[in-house]
């Protein structure tokens, strides 16, 4: 993987501009009081290097990915995984893996597909306050 320090526990690579995927990281950030997770935007150097060390296209991707333990983990496959990840009553979320993955990753697609449409876009990627920068690689 790339030479990035990435701390313990999963990345999550995320669209900086999109509005849905920042509150859907906020809401993470809230509920992850020990600061597991850490997070880069999909717009950042450091996202373009670990999308690369995962085989994954750099130019546009379309997908939250979750980098944990040396896996790559994109579309529906990784918002469960985050869910389990984040334990508590998320983990009700785990029984979705066995609803085939065209299925999932179809309504995946549905909602990336027209996410700025409905909850629109940002100019530029989100600026953690310094209270979680820590939390973000760059």
């Amino acid at each position: 993987m790339a030479d990035v320090d990435r701390g313990e526990g999963p990345i999550l690579l995320f669209d900086g501009v999109c509005n849905l995927c920042n509150g859907v990281i906020q809401f993470l950030i809230k509920r992850d009081p020990d600061g597991r997770f850490r997070y880069a935007p999909l717009q950042s150097d450091v996202a373009t290097e670990l999308l690369r060390d995962c085989g994954l296209p750099t130019d546009r991707i379309e997908t939250f990915v979750m980098i944990h333990d040396g896996e790559c983990f994109t579309k529906s496959t990784a918002a469960i995984r985050i869910a389990m990840e984040l334990g508590g009553i998320y983990r009700l979320a785990g029984p979705l893996k066995y609803i085939p993955r065209p299925i999932r990753d179809g309504v995946y697609d549905l909602v990336a597909a027209t996410r700025y449409d409905i909850f629109g876009r940002k100019e530029e990627c989100m600026v953690p306050t310094p209270d979680i920068e820590d939390r973000f690689l760059d």
